[in-house]
């Protein structure tokens, strides 16, 4: 069952997914007034207390809006945090959500019940992200409330089971709250995920080709110009697989077809050193629906436009 405290201002049962480097307050707050769920990594901030600065902005921004629009508030937002060991932030960044009372966490490699519970404590959800059935059962004994379901063809950090296959066994011990994650990039698929027994459609790399998104212009136009047939998995470039555009790989100087594997130890959040990220550049399987870069808002309405009229078509 869906939560009430998630339910404000949705226009679309859509959480926008937390990218790394790309996600930023501007685009937050304009998925949130659209209608859906923004998030953003809390690494995103840097210095760590940049953090802060930009939960406070917003809180602020967001309250603003809801005052004018007391009709049509926003949606909630939430943050992303990496829970592994190797994040040394995470304690920093844990306090400031807390001290914000952010709406919602998205957890994501590892689950921890210290800080569940340290978002428990004022009434905030957590939603942890898992490949597999194994994850799924640790992540909900540690005390997740739900589950990000990341299945084959979700841009960045991927799992490789089908989503019918991830939802149908989860949902057979599992009646939380559910987003699923794995090249969605249209209002059908939208609408496909709450037939399979998601609530919520996880939606990223759609939202990198938007003026809001902080990426570089020639990134945003080569997910306008890939298909799924230029996304790469691969553990070489922070040793844990996940996909990106075949691309940026080959502007790097490697060969997409012959990339070694990486082990998960050298993992590395947290610190200010150079990602992968920032030229290996992370995208979905879905990324051939987008064919323009425009507002989020404007892509927003078109993902309602879509799943308004699949809705229509399916009676």
């Amino acid at each position: 069952m869906l939560p009430d405290k998630l339910k404000r201002g949705l226009r679309l049962p859509v959480i926008a997914s937390p990218m790394f480097i790309v996600s930023n307050p501007d685009l937050v707050i304009a998925q949130c007034k659209a209608g859906v769920i923004g998030s953003m990594p809390s690494l995103n901030a840097r210095p760590q207390a940049q953090l802060g600065q930009w939960l406070d902005r917003i809180v602020t921004e967001l309250a603003e809006h809801d005052a004018r629009h007391p009709d049509s508030p926003s949606a909630p937002f939430a943050i992303n945090m990496i829970v592994h060991k190797s994040n040394d932030r995470l304690e920093a960044d844990l306090e400031e959500c807390v001290r914000h009372k952010v709406p919602l966490i998205i957890t994501s490699l590892g689950a921890r019940t210290d800080v569940n519970e340290a978002i428990h404590s004022y009434g905030g959800l957590v939603f942890h992200d898992v490949i597999n059935q194994f994850f799924a059962h640790k992540a909900i004994e540690k005390g997740a409330d739900g589950l990000i379901l990341v299945a084959a063809g979700a841009g960045g950090h991927a799992g490789v089971q089908s989503p019918f296959a991830l939802v149908q066994e989860t949902r057979a011990w599992f009646d939380g709250p559910i987003a699923l994650s794995g090249a969605i990039a249209n209002g059908r698929s939208i609408l496909a995920a709450q037939a399979m027994g998601a609530d919520f459609a996880y939606i990223g790399s759609a939202f990198i080709a938007t003026e809001e998104a902080n990426a570089v212009p020639a990134y945003k136009q080569m997910i306008v110009d890939s298909g799924a047939a230029d996304i790469v998995y691969s553990s070489q470039f922070t040793g844990v697989h996940g996909n990106y555009l075949r691309g940026s790989i080959t502007a790097a100087g490697l060969d997409p077809d012959k990339l070694a594997g990486a082990d998960p130890s050298n993992m590395n959040f947290g610190g200010d050193g150079a990602k992968s990220w920032k030229d290996i550049w992370g995208a979905g399987q879905g990324i051939g629906a987008v064919h323009d870069i425009v507002p989020a808002a404007d892509r927003i309405g078109q993902l309602a436009r879509e799943y308004a009229a699949a809705r229509e078509a399916l009676g």
